[in-house]
C-alpha cells in the first residue's frame, strides 16, 4: 500500500482533574502512535474532543506538557468540545491523528472505551 494521507482514531474515559486528562491524553496519544507505526515526520495534525464535563484540562495541552517532543515537533494540535447528545456517555477524551501512512489505520479504544465503537475497537 502507498503512503498517504489517513486518520487514526482513539477514545478513552478520564476523569474531571488535570492528572487524569494529562495521563488519558499522553496514554491514548502514545497507543495510537505505536500502534500505527508513525514517526513525527508523518504526522499532519492531531484533533482532539473531549465532553462538555471533562473541563479541568485542554488535552492538546495535557499532551504537550506530558510529552517534550510534542512540543518541539511543531504537530498542531486542535481541540473542540464534542457535539452533546442526549443518553452519550460522559468523561470521554476523542482523537484523530492525521498522518502519512502505508496501511489501513488501526483504531486505539483505552479504559472502557472500547464500549464506544465495539465495531472497530480492537
Amino acid at each position: 500500500m502507498e503512503k498517504r494521507v489517513r486518520a487514526a482514531r482513539g477514545a478513552i474515559f478520564a476523569e474531571n482533574t488535570k492528572e487524569s486528562i494529562q495521563e488519558k491524553a499522553v496514554k491514548l496519544f502514545n497507543a495510537v502512535v505505536e500502534k500505527n507505526g508513525v514517526q513525527a515526520d508523518d504526522v499532519v495534525s492531531l484533533h482532539w474532543t473531549l465532553t462538555k464535563d471533562l473541563d479541568a484540562m485542554n488535552p492538546a495541552t495535557a499532551l504537550r506538557l506530558g510529552n517534550s517532543a510534542i512540543e518541539s515537533s511543531g504537530i498542531p494540535l486542535f481541540c473542540s468540545q464534542e457535539a452533546f447528545i442526549q443518553g452519550g456517555r460522559p468523561k470521554v477524551i476523542r482523537m484523530m491523528l492525521t498522518a502519512y501512512m502505508d496501511h489501513k489505520p488501526l483504531h486505539v479504544f483505552l479504559d472502557g472505551a472500547e464500549a464506544l465503537r465495539p465495531d472497530i475497537a480492537k
